[in-house]
């Protein structure tokens, strides 16, 4: 596509339907205050609302891509949409009341201020909605000007207070076929790779062009994918699950390090020589919540570089029981088929399928009720261990 054509809508992956409804609500049909986008990991949750936002912003209320709303709404930098992004397992209830009350702000710019909240599953529970509650009363009650566009990946991940008060439009996991050319159209990436990248990331757009750039990505997906077929005794089940927290931590740690070290110096610089002083209560204090922080941050991280392997082991043992029942078309894991084979020999399809639910169950384990990783992947790689092993 030439960049004389491109739009805000460009860069969305398999969504034709959820992009004419917005493109009719941007455009003023069916416009409400309040907006839930749900769908799968990888299916481009924010990346569609990232468009929207720009499209309301649009001079041409059309989502043009080539006017100043849209190319500040697409680059992040338009003053009257704000991100919202949590990279620990919870929003606080504090920083949403502060978000309330700047979202209540005439626009500077714009038509509209929009708020986006990228991880709405993160604002609360049944049982402690506290966040949840604090956003409530704006959506109940909008400012003519205000917008929310809140993403999850199920209706049920958000509060059933907050969710009632939005449209949902639900969207779809793109296509191999989609996600493949979309790689060689704008990334330039060989056709080849872009469908293995495609393949593998089972339609997750991130994931895909990190598969298809970068090859330690795609070393790290090698080591886990040949996990199954080594499953064959306690032992083997016991480093593999050792090896895949070893993996995520060291991930994680070489995410976090620059991240960490410039959040420390713009903290020593606000307090500058103050910093120097053992004695100085408020530094101590905002360093103390800043490592706190820190720490919250990590462990996200790890859980979210682990469940990504485990999504990764999920398909090998889909890929098994495709092979078992002689289901046509290619496998996710094309590659190793050698090892897929393997797995499908020594389990049945059944026992593949309970394989599928103790990954499921380690990941509800862990992100659900914060089983430390090393406990729950141990259980499950015991779970996992090969019919005839040792």
């Amino acid at each position: 596509m030439s960049t004389a054509t491109r739009t805000v809508w460009s860069d969305l992956v398999g969504q034709r339907p959820t992009i004419e409804v917005l493109q009719q609500a941007a455009g003023g049909q069916g416009m409400t205050h309040a907006w839930l986008f749900t769908g799968p990991p990888g299916s481009g949750r924010s990346n569609v609302a990232r468009a929207f936002a720009a499209a309301l912003q649009c001079e041409t209320r059309t989502g043009c891509g080539a006017c100043e709303a849209c190319r500040l709404g697409i680059s992040g930098s338009h003053p009257d949409i704000t991100w919202v992004k949590s990279e620990t397992s919870v929003l606080y209830v504090d920083d949403m009341r502060d978000l309330v009350q700047s979202a209540a702000k005439f626009p500077a710019i714009g038509r509209w201020q929009i708020v986006v909240i990228e991880d709405a599953d993160r604002l609360g529970t049944p049982e402690n909605p506290r966040t949840g509650n604090a956003l409530l009363k704006a959506i109940e009650e909008p400012t003519p000007k205000t917008l929310w566009l809140l993403c999850a990946p199920t209706v049920q991940d958000v509060l059933p207070t907050i969710r009632s008060r939005c449209r949902t439009l639900t969207l779809s996991t793109p296509g191999t076929d989609d996600v493949a050319a979309f790689l060689h159209r704008n990334d330039g990436i060989s056709e080849t790779m872009a469908g293995f990248a495609a393949r593998a990331s089972q339609g997750h757009i991130g994931r895909a062009r990190a598969l298809a750039l970068d090859e330690e990505t795609r070393t790290r997906r090698r080591e886990v994918i040949s996990i199954p077929a080594r499953l064959t005794s306690l032992g083997s089940c016991m480093t593999a699950a050792t090896n895949l927290a070893e993996l995520a931590k060291e991930e994680t740690e070489a995410i976090t390090a620059a991240a960490e070290k410039r959040e420390l110096e713009e903290l020593q610089a606000i307090f500058g020589s103050e910093r120097k002083d053992t004695t100085s209560r408020s530094y101590r204090a905002a360093l103390g919540g800043l490592e706190k922080l820190q720490k919250q941050k990590a462990k996200r991280r790890v859980l979210d570089v682990i469940d990504r392997a485990l999504m990764d082991l999920v398909s090998v043992y889909r890929d098994a029981i495709a092979l078992s029942v002689g289901a046509p078309g290619s496998l996710v894991n094309e590659e190793p088929r050698g090892d897929v084979a393997l797995v499908a020999r020594a389990a049945s399809p059944e026992q593949l399928l309970r394989m599928i639910d103790a990954i499921f169950t380690a990941r509800e384990q862990m992100l659900e009720f914060n089983v430390p990783p090393q406990l729950a992947l141990e259980s499950m790689t015991v779970a996992l261990r090969l019919p005839g092993g040792r």
